[in-house]
């Protein structure tokens, strides 16, 4: 049986720690929390279930106090949890199943995270995979009986573990602002820059778009980023600009978007602008076209309840009363 240690990192979390914590017994062979400044009595909580409560200063990086927590660990395996997290009954039956024949061979468990969609995260997936369970030191070793090489493919494990997140409340003006500092500091991967424009797109405020915009916006003059990387761009600049009221900017990179594949974030933001000017016509063929063959690249509700909902607006007042009607049916199939 493999042995387990449950590394999680807290702040002011005292209202859904000891679910989270109760709901993995017996999982832990050791339970690894660091604590980034709680104010709350997170800390007395934790001291319940463990001796091993750090104190890690906040810096702004989760991953910095991920690492942090992982080196207090001494099992075979880490099991990276977050307090609002929790294990039904059934899926901790899945998990001692597991801990007891889990192949040794196996470097990474994937879990299946629910309740994405819910809780308006920047997930595109209401259920995904992710890598939840992992060894703590990974062993190297040879393959092949002739030209041999040194395998670096982890082995992972696609599990059908479910963990619910359950959230108290959203997360997204703490993101955002690590996000924009971010990008302001140069350390931006091209990763994080998606997820940057995921979590603007999902939950950000005309604010935090401009905030964004110096950033994004030089990405369309970078001739080093990559396709996807200037789509992302195209996108967020669109939104911007349009809040800027800056027609030159807008055309430039939306209709630069819409000349390949569009994609349906761009339709939306053509859709508004002539919303804007009262164009109700022109505004309505480019809600059709995001709700109707396009893809989203960030926010599913660009392709599915956003233009549907604004394509009935623009029936309305062109008084195509049963197109707004089935419009409004379809959208609220949607949510």
């Amino acid at each position: 049986m493999i042995t387990v240690s449950v590394c999680m990192i807290v702040k002011n979390e005292e209202a859904v720690l000891a679910r989270c914590l109760d709901s993995l017994k017996g999982i832990g062979d050791e339970i690894v929390i660091a604590d980034t400044g709680s104010t709350d009595r997170t800390k007395e909580i934790a001291a319940r279930y463990t001796d091993k409560v750090y104190d890690f200063p906040w810096n702004e990086d989760f991953a910095a106090a991920r690492n942090f927590v992982l080196s207090k660990a001494e099992m075979e395996y880490i099991y990276s949890a977050d307090a609002d997290e929790v294990l039904d009954d059934e899926n901790r039956r899945k998990f001692l199943e597991m801990k007891q024949t889990l192949s040794p061979d196996i470097e990474i468990v994937q879990m299946r995270y629910a309740n994405q969609l819910q809780y308006n995260t920047t997930y595109n997936f209401d259920t995904e995979l992710r890598p939840k369970l992992f060894r703590r030191l990974r062993t190297f070793r040879w393959v092949d009986p002739v030209h041999e090489t040194v395998e670096l493919t982890p082995r992972v494990l696609d599990s059908d573990i479910t963990i619910l997140h359950k959230p108290q409340n959203l997360h997204s003006p703490r993101d955002l602002s690590i996000l924009e500092r971010a990008a302001k500091s140069g350390k931006m991967s091209e990763r994080l820059a998606r997820m940057y424009a995921k979590e603007l797109f999902i939950s950000g405020t005309d604010a935090d778009f401009l905030a964004a915009y110096p950033y994004f916006e030089a990405i369309l003059h970078d001739e080093n980023k990559s396709l996807d990387e200037v789509r992302v761009a195209q996108c967020v600049v669109s939104r911007a600009a349009r809040i800027k009221n800056d027609p030159d900017t807008f055309f430039k990179a939306a209709l630069k978007n819409v000349i390949g594949e569009p994609c349906a974030e761009v339709c939306c933001e053509l859709g508004a602008w002539y919303f804007a000017a009262g164009d109700w016509e022109e505004a309505a063929t480019w809600y059709y076209t995001a709700a109707n063959g396009v893809q989203s690249e960030l926010d599913l509700r660009t392709s599915g309840s956003i233009p549907l909902l604004r394509l009935a607006e623009c029936y309305l007042k062109l008084g195509m009363t049963d197109e707004a009607r089935e419009c409004l049916a379809r959208a609220e199939q949607c949510t």
